[in-house]
């Protein structure tokens, strides 16, 4: 409702202002206007046809359960990025989806199949599970897209995308064939991480290294054995085929070349010693015992030397081979029978308990057991022809690798990292990345596009024509779709008006903890498959943590719930609590008390508005300014040229934190208390000035306010007269497609 009466007030605003009662009918009334959707906004002239794109594309949430207030920080800066976009004339997208995240909703699902009905995936069979774990997703689903709108993402819901869809499956496939065709995917036996509880492999992003302490052990394999060895796993030494020492330790530079046939613990094992420059020969006691089939290092010096890799342990991590001591045993049951043995025989020569990182599944918790399987890797060092290149330094037609891809992109700065300080994590992290591993042995995902037909193998965007062929049985790690997002949600690979008017995407903004698992995948997937970036600029934010500066988990207590913090205070106040304090890729603390004090802010607006508009007249709105009121009203423009520059480059905590100072001291302490005898003037000329100022800076502010707190805005500017900016108007009543008043 538009104020056309002189002093009429709204009866709304007579009281308090209620989030919980405004937000939802004004997210409704977003949604009806059809103005998420950039094209609505071109066809009623809101913005031109020609206009330069914005766009940004969700990152996915995991379709495993609710939002948490990591996510809530993800779209609070996204949608401010948005709206302010969009009120600059961009042609604006924010293309939404979630990640059907296969392992974590696997996992999730048989869990509770267990817990319910004690049975296992194997027990339902592939189709039944799938069913089960679809309708699960689905859920999930419907309850993240809810708790979006009621944080005021204002997304194109029309666009929504899922990463096990039927576009983005023929683009899983369509990259897999091309992939496969140039040599860069193949079929390898090579060490893994393996995951016994999972029963999957695993990328080495997705492991989660846990502080335990462990007794590290040094001794020899026998009383006639020359060299002492040190490990925190005695029970894979029955699998060890090698020691080695560094080529200049003079220790044991008369023993390198020779061998020895040993029964250890009931289990012949025969040990070469060899020289290789990876052993440390400043640690421990400078030699490695080598077991090829159960670790990375060890598996590499195995290639250098060409070594055997007898596999001692199985996917359920237990033991398969030696007597019935150890035979069928759990590892740390067959760890406990091996030093057991060494004590009797005396080999032990000392034990010491020493801080170790254990490696585990992020979404199991299982402890990885590395194994050598045959799997599906990517190779990310073998030189492929890049037939199209935009991307700098690499040209069209030339021999590039996937890790020179990442590292040019990045390195000639077509992609900007926020804060840079995290570049150089990035070139650490492309440095000693390894072959990817792409298969994984769960049933929920996109399925290996591989057929088999006796020795005959096909692999395609459809599957073999005939009979006979067999579908590989594996499925695909989830970051391989994920990581076409910016480019399969636009349609891809067909060549549609989306694809070509939004891509590159304009930023990425995703937390910190996935700048390498899914952001530099992202690099190379889209510079792999197009020749160019799928982002101009990276923004990262840091997790969110409780006031103590923990991190927030149900087991802990410390968990908000981005629903609850909306019924109790307002979406808005949750956002503004999110941004306010928070510089990009930093952790922030978040409380009660900080978001209720941005409660009590929104409060302070709707106050404000309730005295400008009792004080206000019609015959203002055409009034001239007094020389002191034009002065303030520069000033204000001052302060939003800068919170424009500052969303411009980002720094939209500051940006949030200007806006609240100029709200809170400077046009509610200072202006609004000045005007009290101004507004009382007799002096027509003087009376009108102020009253047209302060409802232009209301208008103004409220505006420049709208990405942060986009709710308690678009109900107050739903409440002032038109018009009431110096900046123009836009042929609507909604404040999100109104004009942003600053032009620089």
């Amino acid at each position: 409702m538009n104020l056309s009466t002189s002093g009429q007030i709204p009866e709304k605003l007579l009281k308090p202002y209620d989030p919980v009662t405004e937000e939802p009918g004004i997210y409704t009334k977003w949604e009806q206007s059809g103005y998420f959707t950039p094209e609505n906004m071109i066809k009623d002239g809101l913005t031109a046809p020609d206009a330069e794109s914005f766009s940004i594309v969700l990152p996915p949430p995991n379709v495993t359960g609710v939002l948490h207030m990591g996510h809530a920080m993800m779209i609070t800066v996204e949608d401010i990025l948005i709206r302010y976009k969009r009120m600059r004339g961009f042609r604006t997208l924010w293309l939404p989806g979630t990640d059907h995240a296969a392992i974590a909703t696997q996992s999730k699902v048989e869990k509770e199949i267990q817990k319910k009905e004690g049975k296992s995936r194997y027990d339902l069979g592939r189709d039944e599970l799938l069913r089960r774990v679809n309708e699960f997703a689905q859920d999930s689903h419907d309850t993240i897209v809810n708790q979006m709108k009621v944080m005021g993402a204002s997304c194109d819901w029309s666009r929504e995308a899922f990463t096990l869809d039927e576009v983005r499956t023929k683009a899983v496939r369509t990259v897999f064939k091309k992939m496969y065709d140039d040599g860069l995917i193949y079929r390898g036996h090579k060490i893994v991480n393996w995951d016994p509880k999972g029963q999957t492999t695993i990328s080495d992003d997705e492991i989660v290294y846990e502080a335990r302490k462990a007794t590290l052990y040094t001794f020899k394999y026998s009383k006639d054995f020359p060299i002492a060895i040190s490990t925190t796993r005695p029970e894979t030494k029955v699998g060890d085929v090698a020691v080695a020492v560094h080529p200049s330790d003079e220790r044991y530079a008369q023993y390198v070349g020779k061998e020895y046939d040993i029964v250890f613990c009931g289990t012949p094992i025969h040990i070469k010693v060899i020289a290789d420059d990876a052993v440390e020969k400043d640690f421990g006691t400078g030699a490695l015992g080598v077991t090829p089939a159960h670790s990375v290092i060890d598996w590499e010096i195995a290639d250098r030397h060409d070594l055997p890799r007898p596999q001692v342990i199985n996917e359920y991590a237990k033991m398969t081979v030696g007597d019935e001591r150890l035979l069928g045993k759990k590892v740390l049951e067959a760890r406990d029978v091996i030093v057991n043995y060494l004590k009797e025989e005396g080999l032990i020569e000392k034990e010491e308990v020493i801080d170790q990182n254990v490696a585990t599944a992020e979404r199991t918790g299982g402890i990885i057991e590395p194994l050598p399987k045959l799997q599906w890797f990517i190779d990310v060092n073998k030189p492929f022809t890049l037939e199209h290149s935009d991307i700098d330094t690499i040209a069209s037609g030339s021999q590039t690798t996937l890790k020179e891809i990442m590292r040019a992109t990045v390195g000639t700065g077509q992609i900007n990292i926020i804060p840079d300080y995290f570049t150089k994590t990035y070139f650490h992290w492309i440095d000693n990345l390894r072959d990817w591993c792409i298969s994984r042995q769960i049933w929920y995902g996109h399925r290996v596009p591989v057929w088999y037909k006796g020795d005959e193998i096909y692999t395609g965007i459809e599957a073999p024509e005939g009979e006979g062929w067999a579908q590989d049985e594996d499925t695909l790690d989830t970051w391989f779709s994920s990581g076409m997002w910016t480019f399969s949600t636009l349609g891809w690979p067909e060549q549609t008006e989306d694809f070509k008017i939004y891509h590159p995407t304009s930023v990425l903004e995703t937390g910190y903890d996935i700048l390498f698992p899914w952001v530099a995948r992202m690099i190379l997937m889209t510079g792999y498959n197009l020749g160019t970036i799928p982002f101009k600029d990276v923004f990262l934010h840091g997790l969110v943590r409780d006031a103590q500066g923990k991190k927030m988990s149900k087991s802990l207590g410390n968990a908000m719930d981005p629903l609850e913090i909306a019924a109790k205070y307002g979406a808005d106040a949750g956002r503004m609590a999110l941004i306010i304090g928070t510089a990009p890729g930093t952790d922030s603390k978040i409380s009660e008390d900080k978001i209720k004090g941005q409660k009590h802010f929104a409060n302070k607006i709707w106050n404000i508005t309730r005295f400008v508009l009792s004080n206000y007249s019609d015959e203002s709105a055409g009034a001239s300014l007094t020389a002191d009121d034009q002065t303030l009203l520069d000033q204000w423009h001052e302060t939003a040229t800068k919170i424009t520059a500052d969303i411009d480059n980002y720094r939209l905590h500051i940006a949030a934190e200007e806006i609240y100072q100029y709200i809170w001291t400077t046009f509610a302490d200072k202006i609004l208390e000045e005007s009290k005898p101004l507004l009382a003037s007799e002096d027509a000329a003087v009376k009108q000035s102020r009253q047209r100022l302060l409802l232009t800076l209301l208008s103004e502010t409220i505006t420049v306010l709208h990405p942060f707190m986009p709710f308690v805005t678009e109900t107050l500017w739903d409440m002032l007269p038109r018009p009431t900016t110096s900046f123009g108007q836009a042929p609507t009543n909604l404040l999100m497609t109104q004009p942003w008043p600053i032009k620089s």
